[in-house]
């Protein structure tokens, strides 16, 4: 599907961008073109580093931000398919920071939809997170603002063949600031600060991610919100598998923190369906025959009320798979 085709990834020096390529360019070797777009120049020319002009000739290097909307224009011309992952992500950052934000997560994702229809583009994923759902903080809120954009942009195409969907999943096992490296670090400390011993997050890996970002790509019909069926962990299992001789400092969750977090909520349910590996919520109204979505993919809907966060999970990581997991997809030299 990908063949002869021109990939763009907004925030594509990022955790998930960077896996993202790494995916694609192993996986699609005839792609004709494959554009990471981001504004740090720095990440640009590390990235550069890894993947050489003389052996990697699919791939450029475009330096834009999202809040401007000419620029991401000038990118998406030849682009067929738009992978958006540029966000502002860091919950307090966004506390202090609330006009940034929203200009970056919000604004931006508007800039992203209209240069999309400007240009000739077929395909937009946009990322999510399960903060977007019942937020309780500002980077929750504006990625919610997010999803509802891009839902609604495929009321809007008319006769444009453009599809655009969304994918929302939990905490990225080993992504830049999340919480396994940031222990891990901590560890030479003696002492490893703890938001709340009753914590729980939803858990994906990189790859994981990655799959689900082009299952959406190849399978969506416009206005899906992808949800994946994954575990989830306790804070506290996350310490003992890391750091079981360290002292645990309760220092109390941080501005705009949820103790359990939350992907599908009971009015959702009215929306959403199983689709065997993942779970999808979709708009009220769809541009394409329900029915015939759900044979397609064998589809069922959810009962009334249902709702799936990561304290009431029915699958979860324990001390040992975490040690596994880390050693496989963060730090292979792990040792507890």
């Amino acid at each position: 599907m990908l063949g002869g085709k021109s990939i763009l990834i907004t925030g594509g020096t990022g955790s998930l961008g960077k896996a993202l390529t790494k995916h694609i360019i192993e996986s699609y070797p005839n792609i004709k073109r494959l554009v990471i777009f981001s504004r740090d120049e720095q990440k640009q020319f590390q990235m550069a580093q890894e993947y050489p002009a003389d052996r990697f000739p699919q791939i450029r290097f475009f330096i834009g931000d999202v809040r401007d909307r000419e620029r991401l224009v000038r990118a998406f011309k030849g682009v067929d398919y738009v992978i958006h992952a540029a966000a502002m992500k860091h919950v307090p950052i966004a506390e202090y920071n609330p006009d940034e934000c929203v200009k970056t997560n919000i604004h931006g994702a508007q800039n992203v939809i209209d240069a999309c229809f400007e240009t000739e583009v077929e395909r937009v994923v946009a990322l999510s997170t399960d903060k977007a759902c019942a937020p309780i903080n500002l980077y929750g809120a504006t990625k919610l603002a997010s999803d509802k954009l891009f839902v609604a942009a495929n009321n809007i195409r008319g006769n444009n063949p453009i599809r655009f969907s969304v994918v929302r999943y939990g905490n990225v096992m080993g992504s830049n600031g999340s919480v396994i490296p940031f222990f891990i670090n901590k560890r030479k400390t003696g002492v490893l600060p703890i938001t709340d011993s009753n914590m729980t997050r939803f858990n994906i890996s990189l790859q994981g991610g990655v799959d689900m970002v082009m299952h959406a790509l190849f399978y969506a019909w416009g206005g899906e919100i992808f949800i994946p069926k994954i575990p989830s962990y306790r804070i506290m299992d996350v310490a003992t598998a890391i750091a079981p001789d360290c002292e645990y400092k309760v220092v109390g969750i941080r501005p705009g923190e949820k103790v359990h977090e939350e992907m599908i909520t009971p009015s959702d349910s009215f929306y959403t369906y199983d689709l065997g590996k993942y779970y999808t919520i979709l708009p009220s109204v769809t541009k394409w025959n329900l029915a015939e979505f759900l044979k397609e993919f064998n589809g069922t809907k959810v009962a009334e009320g249902f709702a799936y966060n990561s304290g009431g999970n029915t699958e979860w990581e324990t001390v040992e798979s975490l040690r596994t997991l880390i050693k496989e997809h963060v730090d292979p030299t792990f040792q507890s």
